[in-house]
């Protein structure tokens, strides 16, 4: 017996989102969460949200994704803690080009960005040393959210439209049943539905595994490092790309840094979830070569999450059984996407009409070598 057109496997914000939209259709549907909303490694996310993508699918679904954050009471009822802060996105020389071409179009899909030389950088924010600059990019509407509002939101949204959310529940398997899915929880119920959504994380892998599915997803334990600004004077929200970390206000009193490239694999049920001595004086090394009054600065610790790569470090969205579909892999930079993204996911899961676009992030793009060109360099999770 079918219970649910859909079953969402997961309650992060990805799952969250797409349940929203779904129950925005009057599509019944079902969201299996075996922690709390946000539990998993959107509770951890740093929130940077940002359009500045290389992409121009991702760039467009991001670029909606901050309207919905600046209107979430209008589509939510509630607050997702969104804070207007701008993105300065510093260069190395060798990005000159890339950059010269990628921010027009940006401005063409109404991402107001403004392309900056060393010089015009350093009259704007003296503070920073542009040793290795050679360009940057300031992202004007960019931002910062605080995720767990912003995934209770969706999800609070979700049940108020019809949805129902089984949290607690911790899906073991996913079974074929003629035309349906049966979905298997802990406590030995089964749920029978139309169609299945896998968005979980890093815990995505396994559970895609049980419908036939091999995909190439990675785990990995990335830190965010908080500090108190210790009476230096504050810079802006940025990403140094020569540097190899982003940074962003927390608030009036802090800020936090985190790393932009690959981190040590990690198993999902067992990692360091507190930031090392070591770890957080590296993003402190790395802060202060590049604005070297934050030597003023107090650390006040951190934590680690985690980010379920793909090999391109883009996301993995599509259909990968009859009836059952991906989106994860998406490589810790999924938070900024996740509320736009939702109503893609939601095309496709429904079979309403998704734009073609979406079919370049299918898994089946690793079998057909044709995996995505994004990011900058080492900085894929620019996208």
């Amino acid at each position: 017996m079918i219970a649910f057109d859909v079953a969402v496997i997961g309650a992060g914000v990805h799952g969250a989102s797409a349940a929203f939209h779904l129950a925005s259709r009057g599509v019944s549907t079902a969201v299996f969460e075996k922690d709390a909303p946000a539990g998993g490694p959107t509770g951890r996310s740093s929130g940077i949200c940002r359009a500045y993508y290389t992409n121009e699918f991702l760039a467009a679904v991001a670029r909606d994704s901050i309207a919905m954050f600046r209107e979430f009471a209008e589509h939510t009822g509630r607050d997702a803690g969104f804070r207007h802060t701008g993105l300065l996105v510093l260069h190395p020389p060798e990005d000159v080009e890339q950059v010269r071409r990628v921010v027009p179009r940006l401005n063409q899909q109404g991402i107001p960005t403004e392309l900056l030389t060393p010089e015009e950088i350093a009259a704007r924010w003296p503070a920073f040393d542009l040793a290795g600059i050679g360009i940057g990019a300031h992202e004007l509407d960019a931002g910062y959210a605080d995720p767990v509002l912003a995934t209770r939101g969706l999800l609070q949204r979700a049940r108020e439209l019809g949805a129902e959310a089984r949290i607690g529940h911790v899906v073991t398997a996913i079974a074929r049943d003629g035309d349906a899915w049966t979905v298997m929880t802990g406590d030995g119920s089964r749920t029978g539905c139309g169609r299945v959504l896998i968005a979980a994380g890093p815990w995505t892998k396994p559970l895609a595994a049980q419908v036939g599915a091999d995909l190439p997803l990675s785990v990995e334990r990335h830190v965010v490092a908080t500090f108190a600004w210790g009476g230096a004077e504050p810079v802006p929200a940025h990403a140094d790309l020569p540097g190899g970390y982003y940074f962003r206000p927390e608030g009036e009193e802090l800020f936090l840094v985190g790393p932009l490239h690959a981190a040590p694999r990690a198993d999902p049920d067992d990692f360091a979830q507190a930031i090392a001595e070591d770890e957080a004086r590296d993003l402190a090394e790395r802060v202060t070569r590049r604005a070297p009054a934050l030597e003023l600065a107090r650390s006040r610790g951190g934590w680690a999450s985690l980010y379920d790569v793909s090999p391109d470090w883009q996301p993995l969205i599509g259909e990968i059984a009859p009836g059952v579909f991906v989106d994860a892999g998406t490589s810790g930079h999924g938070f900024k996407l996740a509320p736009a993204l939702g109503r893609h996911v939601a095309d496709l899961v429904t079979g309403a009409g998704p734009d073609p676009a979406l079919a370049e992030f299918h898994p089946r793009r690793f079998q057909e070598r044709r995996e995505i060109a994004a990011g900058y360099g080492e900085a894929r999770i620019l996208g």
